[in-house]
C-alpha cells in the first residue's frame, strides 16, 4: 500500500470512527454534533515508542498553559511517540462529558456527568495512551492518563488552586508530567527540575524545558561554577573579588537568603559539590601550591578537610557519587587532566577514565549519573571538546558529541539526559542530549550561557 494510499485508509478509517462514535451519542442528544467539512490530519510515524496523544478540549487560558506545558514535557522525555494534530486544520479532540438527568422526571437533584471518552478514535490516530485536561466545579483541574488500547484510566491527578502567576504554577504541572511518565512506562520523569548555568558573570536557573528563568546571584557580581544541593533546596557558586580571591556563597530558595561558606573568604574557591545528602561541601580551592581540593561539613559548620596534595599540580572539579562514598575529580599530576577517583575521605586515590593516548586528549568535568551507571565528562579530540560516557561497571568509553565544542556534561534526574554547553550554533549555549537515542535539542535561547548544573527532582515545598 502506498503512502498515499495509507493516507487516504487513515481519513477514511477516522472519518467513520468519528461517525459511528458520535452517531449513538447524538441519538441520546448526549453532545453536540462534530462540525462538518473539517479535515482531520495527522504528524505520526508509528515507532517502537508507545503513542502519546495529549487531547484538546475548550479554548480557555488557563487550559492551554497547562496542556501546552504538559504536551512538551512529554514530548521532551523521549519516551513516546507524539501525536501532533495540526491546529488550525484538525478536529478538537477532548473528553467530553454527558448530561445524565436522573431526576429529570422526579424534580429532584442536579443533573450528573458522565465522561465519554473516544477510544476508537484515538487508537485509530495511533495513540497508546491519551491525556486530558478537565475543569472541576471547585476551579481545581483533573489530569487524565487515558490507557487506550486497555479503555481504561490508567492514572488521575487533580491540581489544586492553581494561579497562572504564582511561583510554583509550572513546577506543578511539571510534576503532573512526571506521574504521567512513571504511570506510562515505569520509569522516571525529569520534568519537575531546574538546571543552574552562568551567563554575563551571573547566575541564572530554568525550569527542565528552558522557561521559567529566574536570576540566583545578584547583579553588579562575578558568579561562576553553580551547583545544586540535594531536592532542589539550595545552589552553591562563587563570586569573585576584586583581587582574584573567590569566596562560595549559598543560596537557600525557602529563605532568598545566602551565607559564606566559612573558610572560603581566602584564595580562590570554586567547583563546588555536595554530598548526597546535603552534609559535606567539596570543593576546588587554587593557591600557592597549586589546585586541590577540600571539603568543608556544613551540617557541623565546622572541620574543614584537606583531600588531595597536589604538588604543584592542579586537582578539581569534584563529583560525589550517588551513594557518596566515592568522589570522582580532575588531576593533572600525570600530566595531561585525566579523570581520578577517590573515597570520599579522600583516601584510596585512582585512575578512573585514562585518554588513549594519540587518540583523545586531556579530560574534563566529570558528572556521575544519579543511577551510579555512567559518568559523563568532556575530552579533547581534534582540537575541540566532546562529550564521552563511561560506562562504570566495565570502563569502556564512548563518544556522545561531534558537532562544535561541548562541555560541562551535567545529568538530569531520570539518568538519561544531560545538559551541556555547546558552540554548535555559532555561540555558547545549553542543549540537551538524550543518550539513548541521540536526539539533541536546545534547551533555551538564553544568549551565551556555559557551566550548566541540573538538580535532583524538586521538592513540593520548597519550589524555586
Amino acid at each position: 500500500m502506498s503512502s498515499l494510499q495509507k493516507s487516504l485508509f487513515l481519513s477514511s478509517t477516522i472519518a467513520l470512527l468519528v461517525v459511528a462514535e458520535t452517531g449513538g451519542l447524538l441519538a441520546q442528544d448526549s453532545i453536540p454534533p462534530i462540525e462538518q467539512g473539517v479535515r482531520l490530519g495527522i504528524t505520526y510515524t508509528p515507532g517502537m515508542r508507545p503513542g502519546m496523544l495529549v487531547l484538546g478540549g475548550p479554548r480557555v487560558e488557563m487550559f492551554d498553559s497547562i496542556r501546552t506545558i504538559i504536551q512538551r514535557d512529554l514530548e521532551f522525555s523521549d519516551r513516546f511517540e507524539m501525536i501532533f494534530l495540526p491546529g488550525g486544520d484538525s478536529l478538537v479532540l477532548g473528553v467530553r462529558t454527558s448530561p445524565i438527568d436522573e431526576g429529570a422526571d422526579s424534580g429532584s437533584g442536579p443533573s450528573l456527568e458522565e465522561p465519554f471518552v473516544n477510544y476508537s478514535l484515538y487508537a485509530a490516530l495511533g495513540a497508546d495512551y491519551a491525556v486530558s485536561v478537565l475543569d472541576d466545579v471547585d476551579s481545581s483541574f483533573t489530569v487524565n492518563l487515558y490507557a487506550v488500547r486497555g479503555e481504561e484510566v490508567r492514572s488521575t491527578v487533580r491540581l489544586h488552586d492553581m494561579d497562572p502567576d504564582s511561583a510554583g504554577f509550572r513546577m506543578a504541572i511539571h510534576r503532573v508530567s512526571d506521574a504521567i511518565v512513571r504511570s506510562a512506562t515505569g520509569e522516571q520523569g525529569y520534568a519537575a527540575s531546574r538546571i543552574v548555568y552562568v551567563s554575563r558573570g551571573r547566575v541564572y536557573s530554568v525550569d527542565s524545558d528552558g522557561a521559567g528563568r529566574l536570576a540566583i546571584s545578584p547583579p553588579g557580581e562575578t558568579a561562576f561554577s553553580p551547583v545544586w544541593g540535594p531536592f532542589g533546596r539550595r545552589v552553591a557558586y562563587t563570586t569573585l573579588a576584586e583581587d582574584g580571591w573567590g569566596s562560595i556563597y549559598v543560596y537557600d530558595f525557602s529563605t532568598g537568603e545566602r551565607t559564606m561558606v566559612p573558610t572560603t573568604d581566602e584564595y580562590l574557591n570554586y567547583s563546588s559539590a555536595f554530598s548526597p545528602d546535603g552534609r559535606i561541601l567539596a570543593f576546588t580551592r587554587s593557591w600557592a601550591e597549586g589546585s586541590d581540593l577540600f571539603a568543608y561539613n556544613l551540617a557541623q559548620d565546622c572541620c574543614l578537610q584537606r583531600l588531595t596534595v597536589g604538588r604543584l599540580s592542579d586537582n578539581v572539579s569534584p563529583e560525589f557519587s550517588p551513594e557518596g562514598r566515592r568522589i570522582a575529580f580532575e588531576s593533572t599530576r600525570s600530566g595531561a587532566s585525566q579523570i581520578y577517583v577517590m573515597a570520599s575521605d579522600g583516601t584510596e586515590q585512582e585512575l578512573f577514565a585514562p585518554f588513549d593516548y594519540g587518540v583523545t586528549g586531556a579530560s574534563h568535568s566529570p558528572a556521575w549519573s544519579p543511577d551510579g551507571l555512567s559518568l559523563a565528562f568532556h575530552r579533547n579530540v581534534a582540537g575541540r571538546h566532546q562529550l564521552f560516557l563511561m560506562d562504570i561497571g566495565n570502563r569502556n568509553v564512548r563518544q556522545l558529541s561531534s558537532a562544535g565544542r561541548n562541555e560541562d556534561p551535567t545529568w538530569a534526574p531520570d539518568s538519561r539526559h544531560i545538559a551541556f554547553k555547546s558552540s554548535r550554533s555559532g555561540i555558547e549555549q545549553l542543549w540537551v542530549v538524550d543518550t539513548e537515542t541521540g536526539r539533541v535539542r536546545q534547551l533555551a535561547r538564553v544568549g551565551a550561557a556555559r557551566m550548566p548544573n541540573w538538580s535532583a527532582p524538586v521538592m513540593q515545598t520548597n519550589q524555586p
